[in-house]
Parts: structure tokens; sequence; C-alpha cells
């Protein structure tokens, strides 16, 4: 059984929601080191339908020239979880249904490896809520929006996690590695 890993880009008041404001800081490559070490421990990816719509075309053309991540992204496993979604064009994609907390346990049951997570925000809110989190890796970049879709929402449920690890980069940038505590 492996372990659910979710890699978020998220702001000082925690704002997850179309991280296009990520795009005012340089891309540190120690950054794209360890979205790659998460990668590379897993065997899968778990998306929800939006991060899926948006991978899909934007992955789908790329080769390992143009991005190393390429290889993992297009070739892995892909699980999407989505009530609405009826096909799934993306190479090696499962349409897993509505979300259930029990079908995800046995999807992580019966891999060999770990599952991958990035963006997805209302589907890694239902993981943390249900404790299906590993391993949760902040990318936590120096600004704040004063509004937008929170990773963790007003009035959701409480959780306590043991810092697993941190790294600074250049830009502001904070990679904060969180476990569920005990």
């Amino acid at each position: 059984m492996g372990k659910i890993a979710v890699h978020e880009f998220i702001t000082l008041d925690g704002v997850f929601d179309e991280p296009r404001w990520t795009m005012d800081y340089p891309f540190d490559p120690m950054m794209g080191e360890a979205i790659a070490a998460i990668m590379g421990s897993s065997k899968a990816l778990l998306l929800g339908r939006r991060t899926f719509e948006m991978f899909a075309p934007a992955w789908s053309g790329r080769t390992a020239e143009d991005d190393p991540g390429a290889p993992f992204m297009n070739e892995s496993p892909k699980y999407v979880v989505s009530a609405t979604l009826e096909t799934a064009e993306w190479n090696n994609s499962t349409i897993l249904g509505p979300y259930r907390a029990d079908a995800i346990r046995e999807l992580k049951e019966r891999l060999d490896g770990d599952l991958y997570v990035s963006g997805s925000g209302t589907l890694v809110r239902a993981l943390l809520a249900d404790g299906l989190v590993d391993e949760l890796h902040l990318f936590v970049f120096p600004l704040a929006l004063g509004a937008g879709r929170r990773l963790f929402a007003e009035g959701g449920p409480a959780a306590k996690f043991a810092l697993a690890g941190t790294e600074a980069y250049e830009s502001g940038v904070l990679h904060l590695t969180y476990r569920p505590s005990e």
C-alpha cells in the first residue's frame, strides 16, 4: 500500500485557486527537483476533474525534451475523481466517478506505490477531511491575495500536522512538508 502525496502552490493567506500569481516568481531549479522527487516516488496520479481538464491538453503534447516531468505525467496511470466526466482521452486515464473515501482507500491499497496529487483543490479538501493525505507538500509563495479559494476553508474540519521538512528558495518560496499528526 502506498501513500497519497499532495503538492499545492499556495499564498501566505492560504489561497490556492488559479495560481497564475506563481508566474511573478522565478522558478527555482531546486523547486523543480523537489517536485520531481514527489513525482519520482509515485506510481500514479490522482486528480480532480478541473485539474485533469487543465492538465490533459497542457501535458499530453509535451515530451521529456520540453519538460522532464512529461514522461511521468503522460505515461503514468491517472485516476480522475469526477461526477460529471464521461470520457478521459489522456493516455492511461481512468474515471473513478464521484468522490467516495472508500473508493480512494481501495485504490490506495490496490496500488503498488504512491499516488501523486497536484492542484485538485476540491479533491484535496475531501482527502484531508477524510484523513487520506499522507504527505502535504505546500509551496508557499510570499504574497497574500486577500481573496480566493483557500486550501483550508472557513468552517472546514480541524486537523493537526507534524512538520516533516522545509526548504527555502531564493524567490522567497518555501517548501513545507507535513504529515498527519498522530
